[in-house]
């Protein structure tokens, strides 16, 4: 099905998974081995339209859904709706739904912590996982007991405040969300930064967007539910990211016994897969090449 609000290329597939309460707006592409792609904040499945094509056309069936509180996808009420259980669940259950038992898994930013997040409590649905500009939830931590840190993630503690976020974040045309894009190279087109407006702009997105933080900042016990990712694991960092330490790119190895390696790209900024897209797709086809033999 399409829609006026999601315009859809010719060379994708447009649905809806129905899982649980949640229903979850995705694009599909390709036939193969599932590869799942997601989207970070304040993006959409929009992000990650230099990736799907080329990852389909490699022998991949690839899904990009809409995170919940994104886009199309469903905004439910409450911060509570946002936890890590809820959206890990979402990723298990949109799996199983597209008919796989188990899929090749990527996420960047908040879509990369939520895929850390997948592969510490489902291990049996993420065959090999790669993690794009997103900070293992440990070194995350860490990090943010620095100053340093702290201060490039200063909106985390802004957006746990009650109303206010919301009316700032729309205020003068999204002008906060678009900062947020600002230090791509090359810079987002007025055609690309108009499809993440609308995107904002879907009744309830901005409130399901940030409680993502609401709910993280929140969670006093989030270092004691981590476990140890057994899934081999690729890192890939744009160096220019301005609001993640590079010191955080590296997790421990207690932590990802299985790291195939971190990939630095120089002069990528957070938006790596939209800076150096053909870097980050050869990386990525190679490193879920395995895959396409089984």
């Amino acid at each position: 099905m399409s829609t006026a609000g999601d315009r859809i290329s010719g060379g994708l597939r447009e649905g809806y998974a129905e899982i649980g309460d949640v229903r979850l707006h995705y694009v599909e592409a390709g036939q193969g081995p599932l590869v799942v792609l997601l989207h970070g904040f304040p993006e959409f499945w929009y992000g990650w339209r230099q990736q799907i094509e080329p990852l389909a056309a490699a022998g991949f069936r690839v899904v990009a859904p809409d995170l919940r509180g994104y886009n199309l996808s469903s905004k439910p009420d409450g911060v509570k709706a946002y936890d890590t259980g809820q959206l890990t669940g979402d990723i298990r259950g949109l799996i199983r739904e597209r008919g796989a038992e188990s899929a090749l898994l990527a996420g960047h930013d908040w879509g990369g912590s939520v895929a850390w997040a997948t592969a510490m409590n489902h291990p049996e649905v993420v065959d090999r996982l790669a993690i794009l500009n997103a900070a293992h939830p440990r070194k995350l931590s860490q990090g943010l007991h620095h100053p340093g840190q702290l201060r490039k993630s200063w909106y985390f503690f802004f957006f746990d405040l009650p109303e206010l976020p919301e009316s700032v974040v729309h205020a003068d045309n999204w002008h906060f969300f678009r900062h947020f894009l600002h230090d791509a190279r090359p810079p987002f087109t007025p055609e690309e930064t108009d499809r993440y407006i609308e995107a904002w702009s879907q009744p309830g997105a901005a409130t399901g967007m940030i409680n993502y933080y609401r709910s993280s900042v929140r969670d006093t016990h989030a270092e004691e539910k981590l476990r140890t990712v057994e899934a081999p694991t690729l890192v890939i960092w744009g160096q220019s990211d301005r609001y993640l330490g590079q010191e955080l790119a590296e997790p421990l190895g207690s932590d990802v016994p299985n790291l195939a390696g971190v990939e630095r790209i120089p002069n990528a900024s957070h938006w790596v897969h939209h800076d150096a897209p053909e870097r980050v797709n050869q990386l990525m086809v190679n490193f879920f090449a395995p895959a396409l033999t089984r």
